[in-house]
């Protein structure tokens, strides 16, 4: 091995996992909510955000619906 690399002459190239990089996307959630994920993730001792990726990601993967009932 080399001590030292010469990389000025290197071509740069695009990500070839571009497409599977995660999108930033604005998201309203309750204040509940946020602390229930923030709890969650310090006992995990991953981020919140990412616990609550993955989350979705499970729900996502099984199919999951809601089911929401109104009250009138």
């Amino acid at each position: 091995m080399k001590k030292e690399y010469d990389f000025s002459k290197m071509k740069s190239r695009k990500n070839p996992y571009a497409s599977r990089l995660k999108k930033s996307v604005t998201i309203r959630l309750s204040e509940d909510v946020i602390k229930y994920f923030k709890d969650m993730a310090e006992a995990s001792g991953m981020p919140y955000q990412s616990l609550i990726n993955l989350y979705l990601r499970d729900c996502a993967k099984r199919h999951r619906k809601v089911d929401i009932q109104w009250q009138l």
